[in-house]
């Protein structure tokens, strides 16, 4: 196929809360571009901060330090559901040889009423392997990953709607 090899890769950057974070939000695990910046969704055509932005009546952030205080203004923690895996590329599809993250830090330090996956793969990961421990349980809501693109901006913007 011509997919490129595995890697084993680790997160790297802490997850972003405080004991004012309300909702969690999880990913699967950064994609290349966020783990060169080490910060979440990195790359130029995911979605997320311009959602984020577009629920909450914010300007779009561009700075990490921006990114951090948006987030933490609105109450939302962000992390990942996977601490260390193989995987290629960026590509969710390829996932495999999980360890998880352990989230129990942010759930005793924040009080975290929801928890929100963002795409399909961090809910089934989420269910897998954090579920029972974390005893939560996970909405998932539509990737904004540029690989959805089924999803416009507007529809995404939309569907998230449910985390205000």
């Amino acid at each position: 196929m011509g997919m490129g090899n595995y890697e084993r890769v680790r997160h790297e950057f802490p997850p972003v809360y405080n004991e004012n974070s309300r909702i969690l939000i999880l990913g699967s695990l950064p994609s290349v571009k966020s783990r060169e910046q080490m910060f979440y969704y990195g790359h130029p055509q995911n979605r997320f901060w311009k959602v984020i932005a577009g629920l909450t009546g914010a300007s779009v952030p561009s700075t990490i330090p921006e990114k951090k205080a948006l987030l933490l203004a609105q109450g939302i923690a962000v992390s990942d559901v996977i601490a260390e895996c193989d995987i290629i590329g960026s590509s969710d599809s390829s996932i495999r040889n999980v360890i998880p993250m352990d989230l129990q830090e942010i759930l005793e330090n924040a009080k975290i009423r929801q928890i929100y996956a963002n795409g399909n793969t961090a809910k089934k990961l989420f269910e897998r392997f954090q579920q029972k421990s974390c005893q939560r349980d996970i909405i998932g809501l539509p990737s904004t990953s540029p690989a959805n693109a089924a999803y416009s901006l507007d529809r995404l913007i939309e569907a998230w709607t449910c985390i205000l």
